[in-house]
């Protein structure tokens, strides 16, 4: 029976390019619609780019366009790049759209309905003069700890230290150069903590699907069953509600009813799945949108809703979104597919090392994208685990597996067939072809395909090519051509290799859609589908003449992408005399500050003292109060481990725990685990006071943007 499956990709935000971090996930998800595709289930496949918010709002004021103008450019600039990657969207819409506002607004209505949103007074740092509250990176000032001017307002460029914008010496808003100001102001909260909501959850995040697949991988129910805990138990529940508002002015939708307050980016981002999805509905006029996203009629229609997304977002997808959902009474992911993130040679991408490398400038130097798309399916295995992008590794897999094996098969001969045999095939050897009409039987391929497991497919697909290679190089159809009389053995072998090669071309064509496409062309099969009985390629069948499939890939094209990538992003050589005199000054201010520092400092310590600690930056993914304790709080940080740590932290008195999670913050990994009363504490987080140590002078560390959960501090 054919499947009807809804498939989303992680919607990019409208404020910067695609690069190949991002690529991961979006041709991870590429790969899985078009195998469906080809086992005949129908299979729409959406996205959008994810377009609210105060970064696109500043960024277009900085430029001196609209919010509009700017998404509408960026919008074309990440089609682009996605189809460029093969990426085949049906459609591709935006979070701002009339869709997207209407959604929200249903499903914010029904939640109210179900008393599920409540508003509550929180404080945060305001701009006087342009009237807006603002996030961190939008507030500067004197570093705390060395005093260096010009400092953002979580992280110090002279010295290092991490600190809060309320620790800032002499403060200003980095959009309008005011002095900042503590406010207070009415948000509005979904109660994720509800009991209703947690109960839900806990059954959604580890049961399985209409189909009996698990909607989470193992090690995502895991997480989540870290935060959920377990029902009666101590800590059972320690999800926090969610802060779905902002305050004026803001670019997204306002909230009904709430003059001033817009819905967090958050909330109407997720959304725009359903949105991109009926812009698409009502383009085609053959799409009963509400039997895949009402959930009654999800449910009798029997239709699925994959979603793939990078696991730094698994927090907002497996909780928030599908209690969302459950509560507004619409339908519930199928399934969630999570990747995790990608390093360049074993490290993080480097704009330094010119391994930060955007999608635009991997085309521009004239890389084959199809090369990419294989290597990282040859990575994949259906886990949240990182791909590395090896790229030596890349050159070797590439040249040998795709033009030294699979595409070697074609050119050895087809010429024969062309040549010598009016372009028309004869027999194929039985014998010879008997191990690919098992293979396509087993269905071990297919199987691998349906479970995002690429690289185990690939496996088998590799060694299938190795046996059409040594069947070549056993029959040697180069010298049965100069053997008289051999004329109908040299017939067989070539076209028992090409029915090789349509096979190993039907495995391939999920990975590489455009070379696929000119093999089908070339042998003029029509559209390679993977369905009914295993045949060989008939007798008589007429070939078109074959013409080079690929390249092979040179070092030398690496090497002008990562200088290319360089040159890019490093500033300008020359610079006005008054900026390079600004920047020695800012050199000598460097080197006073750190004078300053020595002077100042605690006795010294060797490098060996300090490499003995293991300061690991640290996602807050649960915050509580502590019954019966004055001062802790009980967090749960990830670290980048199989689960969460829990610590206990005595600031109860300088933060509301809802206002912690999701943070990043800094902790010593490596320190004894300590039994206290109320648990047991596996770390320690940082925090800074003032010289009294008292707590209302109170800061957690937050390290500077780009850094991920176990990232070691050195």
């Amino acid at each position: 029976m054919s499947r009807k499956i809804l498939v989303t990709n992680a919607l990019p935000y409208a404020n910067g390019d695609i690069h190949l971090g991002h690529l991961v996930g979006y041709i991870q998800g590429d790969i899985w619609v078009r195998y469906q595709r080809m086992r005949g289930n129908t299979v729409h496949y959406v996205c959008a780019d994810d377009t609210h918010g105060t970064p696109i709002m500043l960024r277009a004021e900085k430029e001196g366009i609209t919010p509009e103008t700017l998404i509408g450019r960026v919008h074309g600039e990440h089609l682009r790049d996605f189809t460029d990657f093969g990426v085949g969207f049906d459609n591709y819409h935006s979070t701002h759209s009339e869709e997207n506002r209407a959604y929200a607004e249903e499903v914010y209505k029904r939640l109210t309905a179900a008393k599920l949103i409540e508003t509550r007074s929180i404080e945060q740092f305001y701009d006087p003069v342009k009237e807006m509250f603002l996030p961190d990176r939008f507030i500067k000032g004197e570093c705390p700890k060395c005093g260096a001017a010009d400092q953002y307002g979580d992280n110090c460029e002279v010295c290092g230290a991490a600190y809060a914008p309320t620790e800032l010496k002499n403060p200003y808003s980095a959009v309008s150069g005011a002095k900042p100001v503590l406010r207070t102001s009415e948000h509005y909260f979904f109660r994720l903590s509800d009991p209703r909501a947690v109960a839900f959850l806990r059954e959604w995040t580890r049961g399985t699907n209409a189909a009996g697949t698990r909607r989470l991988q193992a090690e995502a129910a895991n997480k989540m069953k870290e935060w959920l805990g377990e029902a009666g138990q101590e800590g059972e529940n320690t999800l926090s509600d969610w802060d779905i508002s902002r305050d004026a002015p803001y670019f997204g939708f306002e909230i009904p009813g709430a003059p001033g307050k817009y819905f967090y980016v958050w909330l109407d981002a997720p959304i725009g799945y359903l949105a991109s999805f009926r812009n698409l509905a009502d383009k085609r006029g053959d799409i009963v949108v509400e039997d895949f996203v009402e959930a009654a009629r999800a449910e009798a229609a029997g239709t699925e809703m994959v979603h793939f997304i990078g696991k730094d977002i698994l927090y907002f997808h497996a909780l928030f979104w599908p209690a969302m959902l459950q509560f507004a009474g619409l339908r519930t992911p199928s399934q969630l597919c999570v990747n995790g993130f990608l390093t360049v040679d074993g490290a993080k991408m480097s704009k330094s090392r010119g391994t930060f490398i955007t999608a635009r400038s991997y085309v521009t130097q004239g890389l084959n994208p199809e090369w990419l798309r294989y290597y990282f399916a040859t990575k994949s295995n259906g886990t949240m685990e990182d791909v590395d992008l090896n790229l030596d590794d890349m050159i070797a897999k590439v040249n040998s597996d795709l033009v030294g094996k699979y595409v070697n098969i074609a050119s050895r001969c087809a010429g024969f067939i062309t040549k010598r045999f009016g372009g028309k095939l004869g027999t194929a050897d039985a014998a010879a072809t008997a191990a690919f009409k098992s293979a396509f039987e087993a269905g071990t391929i297919a199987q691998a395909y349906e479970e995002r497991d690429y690289g185990r497919a690939l496996r088998e697909i590799m060694h299938l090519a190795d046996l059409a290679n040594q069947y070549v190089n056993d029959q040697k159809p180069w010298e049965l051509a100069k053997q008289e009389g051999r004329e109908a053995d040299l017939h067989v072998v070539c076209s028992t290799a090409l029915t090789l090669f349509r096979d190993l071309t039907l495995y391939l064509k999920p990975v590489l859609p455009t070379l696929a496409a000119k093999v089908e062309a070339f042998l003029a099969i029509g559209t390679l589908g993977w369905q009914g009985e295993w045949q060989a390629l008939p007798a008589g069948h007429a070939v078109n003449v074959y013409a080079h499939l690929m390249t092979r890939v040179e070092r030398k094209q690496i090497d002008a992408l990562l200088e290319a990538n360089r040159e890019s992003l490093a500033p300008a050589a020359a610079a006005p005399a008054a900026k390079t005199a600004s920047s020695q000054q800012r050199h000598a201010k460097k080197q006073q500050h750190e004078a300053q520092a020595a002077e100042t400092a605690s006795p010294h310590i060797s490098i060996d003292d300090f490499t003995k600690v293991d300061l690991r930056i640290a996602r807050i993914v649960g915050a509580e109060h502590v019954d019966g304790a004055d001062k802790l709080i009980r967090l749960q940080l990830d670290i980048g481990e199989d689960k969460p740590r829990q610590v206990f932290a005595g600031i109860k008195s300088a933060y509301d725990p809802a206002a912690l999670v999701g943070r990043l913050t800094v902790m010593v990994a490596n320190l004894a685990p300590r039994k206290m009363k109320f648990g047991m504490s596996e770390g320690m987080v940082l925090a800074a006071s003032d010289a009294d140590g008292k707590t209302g002078g109170l800061y957690i560390l937050s390290p500077d943007a780009g850094a991920v959960a176990g990232m070691r501090v050195k």
